[in-house]
């Protein structure tokens, strides 16, 4: 409900503003943005100013027992990246974890039910991220989040990166019983 209102508010600012007004890219990129209070300020004292910082690569983590409920989340992170205009580099899922559980009786060691449950992953990837618009895309996350999911945000590194691929486990059995047999026969150099 509150990421219907973000998205009506930015359709209706995106309809206010007249569409004859093209600003020339030429002119702002060479002006300095002024302010009514800067108007007696020099022009190096505002161009002193510090640059406000920015987060380099941003995973978005979602994770939850339900496929459809983390798909349309993340659908909806991903258009509110955009509708604030950031640069969205990818999305992707991860191979479910399977988890097995075990409810015991009370006092004993017997097991009284059994389950078998998935977790599944979800991630979007930001990059250029200004450290004013992480709060606000943080804050919209948290909101629109369904009930069981959890968010997690993190640089990105190369294990997230890694996690992504299925293991061919047919591969590795194979290099397993290799090792098994003594390794690789050494490569003998042909003579001439």
């Amino acid at each position: 409900m509150f990421g219907l209102r973000i998205l009506k508010t930015a359709r209706l600012s995106s309809l206010l503003q007249p569409k004859w007004v093209k600003p020339d890219a030429t002119v702002q990129a060479t002006t300095q943005l002024r302010l009514k209070s800067d108007l007696h300020e020099p022009d190096y004292l505002i161009s002193m100013e510090p640059d406000e910082p920015v987060h380099d690569c941003l995973n978005l983590q979602l994770k939850g027992y339900d496929y459809t409920l983390l798909e349309a989340c993340q659908s909806q992170i991903h258009r509110y990246c955009e509708v604030m205009g950031l640069t969205v580099d990818e999305c992707w899922a991860t191979p479910a974890q399977q988890l097995k559980v075990q409810r015991y009786k009370p006092r004993g060691t017997v097991v009284d039910a059994e389950y078998h449950l998935h977790v599944y992953e979800r991630n979007v990837q930001v990059s250029d991220v200004p450290a004013w618009a992480l709060g606000t895309l943080i804050r919209l996350a948290r909101a629109s989040l369904p009930e069981g999911c959890a968010l997690s945000v993190h640089d990105h590194a190369v294990e997230h990166e890694e996690v992504r691929y299925v293991p061919d486990n047919q591969l590795i059995d194979l290099k397993q019983q290799l090792e098994d047999m003594g390794g690789a026969r050494p490569d003998k150099k042909k003579r001439k």
